[in-house]
């Protein structure tokens, strides 16, 4: 079945040129069970390598367009009164899928954006009393303009800390654009094609990522990494328990990836930015560079031991 993660990197990377390492924790998160927030520019591909992610796994997939005037109701489901029977029948939301494109998130307010919050965390909805298992595996891949803010607004915090990686895509160099153009020419890429992974398959991967070893040593680097980025001067905001539980299942992923037996030092650092940025204010352009600066120095001062 590796061999299946290489031919979906291959596609994915095929499709949105220039995108080897979005491509790269997109898998990570998707053997993580974990949900991804891809952000940049409008026009760079991030709607394009959320939906080829969405067409090349077997289960079922459904697209949200985040706008204004959305209500919790559009993406959960809501009950109907059927006259017939005299009952409230449910009438299942987008959620309600193996794979969720929450398109331009943060064109929504932060109450309907707290819709997602149980879903993501803990895989059920309540709605009127009852709760409902939605299906597995499910993954959430939202995207967000995080250059212009007009329009937008801010991912509440509790809603940043559910993602486990966030994806800064940026334009690539001119050469990768001019390929962008020739693929563009010879007709559309982002026809459909069919899945590399059944959704049974996925969830065999995610189990066998869940038992790659992490012993006690890489568990207290991990502990004192982000430990050290709670009290680093340039890093605003702080790192929950739910923030370490994701670097470490992060680096799973990427052991497993990589064919190690065991998570290495080095798979943590390798993953700890993405993981982590985004929960310690890098929201915008500026903000982001600034806060991978803080994370850089925060893994270079931290020793392994």
């Amino acid at each position: 079945m590796k061999q299946k993660l290489n031919t979906l990197h291959q596609r994915l990377t095929g499709t949105v040129l220039g995108s080897e390492e979005p491509a790269y924790l997109i898998l990570v998160a998707l053997l993580s069970r974990g949900h991804v927030l891809i952000q940049g520019a409008p026009g760079i591909g991030k709607t394009s390598l959320a939906k080829t992610l969405a067409q090349s796994i077997s289960g079922s997939f459904k697209r949200i367009q985040f706008t204004p005037d959305l209500l919790p109701a559009d993406i959960l489901g809501y009950s109907m009164y059927h006259q017939g029977t005299g009952e409230f029948h449910f009438i299942d939301g987008p959620v309600f899928s193996n794979v969720l494109l929450a398109d331009e998130i943060n064109r929504t307010s932060p109450r309907i954006q707290s819709a997602l919050l149980e879903c993501m965390n803990e895989g059920q909805v309540s709605i009127d009393g009852v709760t409902r298992s939605l299906q597995k595996p499910f993954m959430v891949l939202a995207t967000q303009n995080n250059r212009y803010s007009s329009g937008t607004f801010p991912l509440p915090e509790p809603q940043l800390d559910r993602f486990l990686v966030s994806i800064n895509m940026r334009l690539p160099d001119v050469d990768t654009q001019a390929d962008i153009l020739r693929l563009h020419s010879m007709g559309d890429p982002e026809n459909d094609r069919p899945p590399i992974i059944a959704a049974e398959e996925l969830k065999t991967l995610q189990e066998a990522v869940e038992g790659v070893l992490v012993n006690e040593n890489v568990c207290r680097y991990i502990a004192q990494l982000c430990e050290a980025a709670r009290h680093h001067k340039s890093l605003g905001g702080g790192l929950s328990a739910r923030a370490s539980i994701a670097l470490m299942r992060a680096s799973q992923a990427v052991a497993f990836l990589e064919n190690h037996q065991a998570v290495h030092p080095d798979d943590v650092k390798k993953i700890a930015v993405p993981v982590l940025q985004h929960r310690l204010g890098g929201r915008d352009a500026s903000g982001a560079k600034s806060t991978r600066v803080g994370l850089e120095d925060v893994l270079l001062n931290t020793p392994v031991t």
